[in-house]
């Protein structure tokens, strides 16, 4: 059986009554892509939370490179980065500056900055202002910061949202690097085009539950659809996807 980084069994998450997320089991094995997949509020972005250990599971229990939050929540952040949907930015901090910030609290070497910033083409940016940049460059600043620490898992939520065409490619391609020196990547996407592209397993979710887990080519013999998404429509029973958000 392959080495897992990641377990997830049985979290549910409760907020004022409210299920967010209901029975969800995972494993996701060690130098992986996965790609959670669904529409708006399929409950995508509270996994990934709790994943991070940024939000806590109403019950069930997650573990990360063998870690509980519970336990020890050092060592458990310390296997995680983690890119947000979004980030609002101090305004006239650089993105050197930031990213410093970011180095400087996860005890990271000044020069992973620039090496972070080249990795994804802010190099000739590094003294602009954050604020002022379009939502693809912030984009790629959150992503930069996610892998300041080289951390073993990267999460990323919504990572493509406002990147262009080149740097969706670019996207594709730096994850299958990331995969390549050994690490683990769970992210999030609302377009499933993407996650077709470049994940070795795919999660479906709506409303909170698991409709579906696989490999791209499980899905397309379970259904015989192509692209995924045809086949994400089937395992909901339906013909088209409200909300093609987070």
């Amino acid at each position: 059986m392959a080495d897992s980084i990641v377990q997830v069994v049985g979290v549910d998450k409760v907020i004022k009554k409210q299920k967010l997320v209901e029975n969800i089991n995972l494993r996701i094995e060690r130098g992986s892509i996965v790609g959670l997949c669904g529409g708006n509020g399929a409950g995508k972005s509270t996994v990934l939370r709790m994943i991070a250990g940024i939000m806590q599971p109403t019950a069930g229990e997650i573990t990360v490179n063998k870690h509980q939050w519970k336990k020890d929540r050092k060592q458990f952040s310390q296997q995680i980065g983690y890119m947000p949907d979004d980030f609002q930015f101090t305004p006239g901090l650089t993105a050197a500056e930031a990213l410093s910030f970011w180095a400087a609290l996860r005890k990271v070497p000044e020069s992973r900055v620039d090496e972070v910033l080249e990795i994804v083409g802010l190099e000739d940016k590094r003294g602009n202002q954050v604020h002022t940049f379009s939502k693809g460059m912030r984009q790629r600043v959150l992503f930069a910061q996610a892998m300041l620490g080289k951390p073993p898992l990267l999460i990323m939520d919504e990572p493509t949202n406002g990147l262009d065409p080149y740097w969706m490619n670019e996207f594709v391609r730096l994850l299958q690097m990331i995969r390549s020196e050994g690490h683990t990547v769970l992210f999030s996407t609302h377009q499933l085009e993407i996650a077709e592209e470049v994940a070795d397993y795919v999660v479906f979710l709506n409303s909170g539950r698991n409709y579906g887990e696989g490999t791209v080519e499980h899905f397309r013999q379970q259904y015989g659809a192509y692209p995924l998404h045809a086949a994400f429509q089937q395992s909901l029973g339906i013909t088209s996807v409200a909300g093609e958000s987070k």
